[in-house]
């Protein structure tokens, strides 16, 4: 049974995780679950929510990073992730004040079945970010776990400013991807996989009708993919060197392949999330395949690296 990932998306109170949040769950063709802090007064779409995953899921307490163990996080996860809910993605809001590292951290060691880690996705505010994160001297530690920045509002601030937060950003994690947004309209895709472009048949009519109201596909990027196949078995040490290093540009690859290790075929199903590697045992494809997504990635320029990482094992 395919592992469920579990996606972190934190940020400064304000920054736009809630907005973001409401951006995912109107898209068609997936199923997104959703843990949220019951803090204060939540703002997430609350039929939005159930409408997706039957009913929410909070976490009572607080802030997550302030629970004294996982075991809160770990009954959510293990209740969204059952088989029968079919759910493609997890996402875990948490409150402003919650450091995205204790999250990340506690995602990762979840003992919950059928999950993974699934990236962090950090929130900013564009407008805000130099009074409210960012006074100055070292860079924010916060930026060190994520793999996806959503630079928020950048309608309200100049270029200059933009470009001095994503100098900031870089200075402490310079592989991350930082993409920018106004109202949080990130393409999902680089959050999960889309199912469908379609609308699924209307068994969330409520989510139907919100996203009637205000179409989400216009305003954002779209992010670029490239596949590519290979039907003899792959020489592990080559898909290694893909996943260590992975094409400029792609902050998702995916795929299923068979590698030889002598006379032995062994299948793995792989996921990477900016640097996040998770490599699972499944039964040896007919067919391997890569697919690699990014909001800057150029298609031409990444096939060659993703063919040379299923390069053919040689023969004994």
């Amino acid at each position: 049974m395919p592992r469920v990932p579990v996606v972190a998306l934190t940020g400064h109170l304000g920054a736009g995780k809630t907005t973001l949040l409401n951006h995912l769950l109107r898209q068609p063709g997936a199923r997104v679950g959703v843990v949220v802090n019951d803090f204060g007064a939540i703002n997430v779409d609350a039929a939005l929510v159930s409408g997706q995953v039957d009913e929410p899921a909070s976490i009572a307490g607080g802030c997550l990073c302030c629970l004294e163990d996982a075991g809160g996080l770990d009954g959510a996860l293990e209740k969204l992730a059952q088989p029968r809910r079919g759910l493609d993605v997890i996402v875990v809001e948490a409150s402003g004040i919650a450091e995205p590292g204790a999250l990340a951290q506690m995602i990762r060691a979840s003992a919950a079945p059928n999950v993974r880690p699934g990236g962090v996705v950090d929130v900013v505010d564009a407008v805000e970010y130099f009074d409210t994160v960012d006074g100055g001297g070292l860079p924010p530690a916060r930026f060190s776990v994520a793999t996806l920045v959503v630079l928020n509002k950048c309608d309200l601030a100049d270029e200059e400013t933009l470009r001095r937060i994503e100098a900031r950003v870089r200075e402490i994690n310079p592989r991350v991807h930082v993409v920018r947004t106004t109202g949080g309209r990130v393409d999902p895709a680089l959050v999960y996989d889309v199912a469908s472009v379609e609308e699924p048949e209307d068994e969330l009519p409520l989510a139907a009708l919100l996203r009637a109201e205000r179409p989400a596909a216009d305003g954002h990027a779209h992010a670029a993919s490239v596949t590519v196949t290979a039907d003899e078995p792959v020489d592990p040490a080559a898909l290694d060197a893909l996943l260590a290093a992975p094409p400029e540009g792609a902050y998702r690859i995916k795929g299923t392949v068979t590698t030889r290790h002598g006379r032995r075929l062994r299948g793995h199903v792989v996921h990477v999330v900016g640097r996040q590697v998770h490599v699972e045992p499944c039964p040896p494809p007919e067919r391997s395949t890569l697919v690699a997504i990014g909001l800057h990635l150029d298609p031409e320029a990444a096939r060659p690296a993703l063919a040379a990482g299923l390069s053919p094992a040689q023969p004994n």
